[in-house]
Formats: C-alpha cells, structure tokens, sequence
C-alpha cells in the first residue's frame, strides 16, 4: 500500500541528501517518480544537497495544484510510481491535503522532507499538516550539533551573526555561505533560548545557567 510520509530534523541533518538518495534508488529498481521543492538555496526549480549534488526540480508554487499535476500527467499515459518533495515546509496546508489524496486515490508514494519549526519556534503550515496527515513521521538519525557539541535542536536565523525572532517567516538563506548577511545555524535548546549563535560565543567567555535561587550555605 502507498504511503505518505514525513521525513523531518533540523537543518544539516541530511533531508535533501537522504531525498536525493531515494530517488536514486528508485530509479535504479526501474520506478518512475517527480521531484518538487520550495525555496531552495540553490536557486528557483532546483533541489539541493549540502554535499554538493543537485537535481532538477518542479517548483511548488502557491497556486500548484499537486493532485491534478499527477492526475494529468498520469492520464497522459506518464508512469508516476511516487513523489519525492523537498522542503515541504513550505507547501499550503491544502497542498499536503493534496498529496494525502495523491496517495489514497492513485495509489502514488509520497516521500516528503522538511524542517518542522520557524526562527520563532513555531510549526511551519506544512509541516503542522504533515505531522497531522502522513502514515508514518520519521525523524532523522543524523544528528546536527550546536557550535557547543551538544545535540542542534533549533532552527535559527542570523543577521550579521546575531539570532533574530523577528521578521519573515520564509527568508531563503544557508547556513554555510556566512558572506550572507541573512543567514541561519542550528542550536541546542540552551542556546537557542539565550540567543548565542557562533559568532557571539566567540565574542566572549560564556557563564554557566545560574539556579533562580542563592546559594546555600
């Protein structure tokens, strides 16, 4: 039976790289699928690995209608035996509805792969759909790790090295092109919460948390 399901970890976890390698994998057992993204840091219609590789890619737009893409193109006569779709964060509500129905009607793998949480902590919209809709939430085993070495837990964004909670909530940025002056790390919970990106712990000598109460004698 096809499914549905929601690959998803921080950023630097390897999502596009493990997407990138499905598709491969699929195409070498003769299986025919379509590869979508969204703001990629590469560039429009384009999918991207940190490691270097990318593929060519259907951009979802707003108005995408991913279930009458696949419909039409499968009465065409074109073979579709699944759907690998990157950076599906950002997709509509309505669209995850639409490949939730991709795979109850036609029978169609859904493989999608994306962050879950903004620079404010909070759910994307695909992402909350997602978690919501697919058979299946698998979180990568790739561990990203905060500039401290504790396990990265957060998604932040930077300008000019300093964390920001404030603004957009889809700026296309990297997290290892630092000549941006928008850019983004990962970060542990703790830092994250105090705000401390690289280049601020590099500003200075970090205290240790305090306990909300004085010391006892």
């Amino acid at each position: 039976m096809a499914e549905l399901v929601f690959f998803t970890g921080t950023m630097d976890c390897g999502k596009s790289t493990l997407a990138l390698q499905m598709d491969h994998n699929a195409r070498q057992r003769g299986l025919a699928g379509r590869i979508f993204t969204c703001h990629d840091r590469a560039g429009t219609a384009t999918l991207s690995s940190r490691l270097g590789l990318t593929v060519p890619a259907l951009e979802v737009r707003p108005d995408l209608d991913l279930q009458q893409l696949v419909v039409s193109e499968m009465t065409s006569g074109a073979r579709i035996d699944y759907l690998i779709c990157d950076e599906a964060q950002f997709y509509s509500a309505e669209q995850i509805e639409q490949l939730g129905r991709v795979v109850d009607e036609l029978s169609v793998e859904v493989y999608a792969f994306g962050i879950l949480t903004d620079l404010r902590t909070r759910l994307f919209e695909g992402s909350r759909r997602l978690v919501e809709l697919a058979d299946r939430v698998e979180t990568l085993q790739v561990q990203a790790l905060c500039w401290c070495g504790r396990r990265a837990t957060h998604n932040a964004r930077t300008v000019g090295g300093a964390m920001v909670t404030e603004g957009e909530q889809v700026v296309v940025g990297d997290t290892e092109d630092h000549a941006l002056e928008v850019g983004y790390e990962v970060l542990c919970r703790r830092h994250h919460r105090r705000r401390v990106t690289a280049r601020v712990a590099n500003a200075g000598s970090l205290s240790p948390d305090v306990l909300p109460f004085g010391a006892v004698s």
